[in-house]
């Protein structure tokens, strides 16, 4: 007598699209980073994952730091809760070009709406890289 497990295609593509569906929200996954050997604080960082599943790794800035200094880096705006959980408030993509440089009312908007902090992805190649993150974390927020 053999076990046969019957599979039924409907609740497995279920199970499928509810998978998606969780994985859909854009949100923050805080990342533990240690000291280094020589005692130094550990940098801090954290992760989003977007809309597609993608993680992105970003440094964490205080938002009084100045936005000219970016250079080739996606930066999101983020509203930290008083229990530590992290909100989009708003996301753009900056470059070295005048054009594409973070500009100064972007992040006034992103103050006057309780960002805290300003977190900045700096591992997108170029802008169409930079481009493609911001539509994967929600750009239509900015």
């Amino acid at each position: 007598m053999a076990n046969k497990r019957a599979l039924s295609w409907s609740v497995a593509m279920r199970d499928i699209q509810n998978d998606r569906a969780r994985r859909s929200d854009v949100r923050e996954e805080r990342l533990r980073t240690a000291t280094s050997l020589r005692g130094t604080p550990a940098l801090p960082l954290s992760a989003w994952r977007g809309q597609s599943g993608r993680r992105y790794v970003v440094g964490i800035h205080a938002l009084d730091d100045d936005p000219s200094e970016v250079g080739d880096a996606v930066v999101i705006a983020v509203r930290r809760g008083g229990d530590g959980t992290a909100e989009l408030v708003a996301v753009a993509a900056a470059g070295e070009t005048p054009r594409e440089r973070l500009a100064r009312g972007w992040l006034t908007r992103a103050r006057a709406r309780g960002a805290t902090e300003m977190h900045v992805h700096r591992l997108a190649e170029d802008a169409a890289a930079r481009r493609a993150v911001v539509a994967d974390l929600g750009g239509a927020v900015a």
